[in-house]
């Protein structure tokens, strides 16, 4: 059975995922089986698999940095909000049904059994697991039914490191509380903490470090220099989402409408790592100014993003848009918002969509996760610099049935469960999203992966002693 060690934060955006795939990677590149786990994730971003179950985009990062395939085992349960009291539950990789915040916390004990049979079943294929938790293990409103925290730990008898994050100020009090809030078996498991996001001088911070370690009763292990790394997010309060960028000498200016209930926003992060692109997230018709392509990103609730959409006046604005000759581009459920109709086949709700796409979209309760890949087959216009490219989703999935009528832009897809024509394929998102919304730069590369720099563990810390 594998040995386990556990990263577990003061917050959200600690700096925990990132930290767990560097010691995936240092530990891979000692010679052991590595794999990471995280029992429960809460996200809109997801990633597939290659058999076709979803789980975490940070567990699939993860598990690259381990050399290792993504495995639904490495995060057995996804939540992915569609209000602000619920969330669809995915279990084990596949959607089991939509559930309010009290409805799940009354499953969660039921559920421990799933996450303890994945976690020892991809424990008996590894050397060592590297466990990540969710928020804090200081959330004592939650501690009685915890199997992502301190519950977990227990449960796979995992040692803790406590990561803080000094960049948003407090750090000291956020790693001194977390662990006077936790039972002292609790406290026993933490064997050391970690400072992430250090800007400055590390002299200026030492007396500090000497404080908290006699307060807590915990060595400092190091302390982690801010870095920028450009890995995908999961979280819907992202930076990515707040920032706008509008340059005069931009070959292309692209506009996203930020969507209440966005998804696979990550879907676009190469274009803002593009340094040709002027790239911006808009919440209003007025924003989007002079932007030469607009895009209708995916979203968990379409029919309630059309709304909105409409209520907020984007509807005419995405018309006079295309009308002007400047491209629209829909991506999965702002593809289908594009089409003249979207019917839920199990309520019967029917409302009309953009009208700009001869489409009608039909929603159903199955949802399938595919991989894909396909050739662009359009010969003219501003997608033409696209022709002949093969472009693959790394995620393909819908929960609907999509009918087109004449409208043609990819040729069949030879890949497992994908279908030919223009109505699903432009629905695929990830990947081919890279390739199109880049049609008109010439000089774009996709940007290297920062994991695959990810060096050696022990270059990130700056020791103590």
């Amino acid at each position: 059975m594998a040995k386990a060690i556990m990263i577990q934060g003061t917050c959200s955006n600690a700096g925990k995922s990132l930290f767990a795939a560097a010691l995936c990677r240092v530990f891979r590149e000692d010679g052991y089986r590595v794999a990471p786990f995280k029992s429960q994730n809460m996200a809109l971003n997801s990633a597939v698999t290659p058999d076709g179950l979803e789980i975490g985009r940070a567990q699939a990062m993860q598990a690259e940095a381990a050399g290792i395939a993504p495995d639904v085992r490495m995060n057995p349960i996804l939540l992915k909000p569609n209000s602000d009291t619920g969330s669809q539950l995915v279990l084990c990789g596949k959607p089991v049904g939509d559930y309010s915040a009290i409805e799940y916390q009354k499953k969660k004990r039921e559920l421990l059994s799933e996450v303890l049979k994945a976690y020892h079943s991809l424990a008996a294929e590894q050397d060592i697991i590297v466990i990540e938790g969710a928020g804090s293990p200081a959330e004592i409103n939650l501690r009685a039914d915890d199997i992502v925290n301190m519950g977990l730990a227990e449960a796979v008898d995992a040692p803790v490191i406590l990561i803080g994050d000094i960049d948003r100020g407090g750090v000291f009090a956020a790693l001194y509380g977390t662990v006077k809030l936790l039972s002292e078996a609790e406290q026993a498991r933490i064997k050391g903490l970690v400072i992430n996001k250090f800007r400055g001088d590390i002299k200026i911070l030492e007396p500090g470090l000497r404080q908290i370690e006699a307060l807590t009763e915990k060595p400092v292990l190091g302390v982690l220099p801010y870095r920028h790394f450009d890995l995908e997010d999961e979280d819907s309060l992202s930076e990515r989402l707040r920032k706008t960028e509008r340059e005069a000498d931009a070959l292309l200016r692209i506009a996203v409408i930020r969507l209440p209930r966005l998804s696979n926003f990550t879907d676009f992060d190469p274009l803002q790592a593009a340094p040709e692109v002027a790239f911006s997230y808009v919440s209003s018709p007025a924003e989007i100014g002079a932007a030469d392509l607009l895009i209708l990103p995916g979203s968990k609730s379409t029919l309630d993003d059309l709304a909105w959409l409409k209520a907020q006046g984007f509807a005419s604005c995405i018309r006079d848009f295309a009308a002007s000759g400047r491209p629209v581009l829909g991506i999965c459920g702002g593809y289908q918002m594009l089409g003249e109709t979207l019917r839920d086949k199990e309520s019967g709700v029917k409302v009309a969509g953009l009208k700009l796409l001869p489409v009608d979209t039909v929603f159903y309760a199955a949802k399938q996760t595919v991989c894909a890949a396909g050739t662009i087959t359009v010969s003219s216009g501003f997608w033409a610099a696209l022709a002949g490219q093969r472009p693959r989703a790394m995620k393909s999935t819908w929960d609907r049935a999509v009918s087109a009528k004449t409208v043609r832009t990819f040729s069949a897809f030879p890949r497992e469960r994908t279908v030919s024509g223009n109505a699903r394929t432009a629905a695929l998102r990830a990947r081919s999203a890279e390739a199109i919304c880049t049609a008109s730069l010439t000089k774009w590369r996709s940007p290297r992966r920062s994991y695959r720099r990810l060096r050696r563990g022990r270059g990130f810390l700056t020791r103590t002693d």
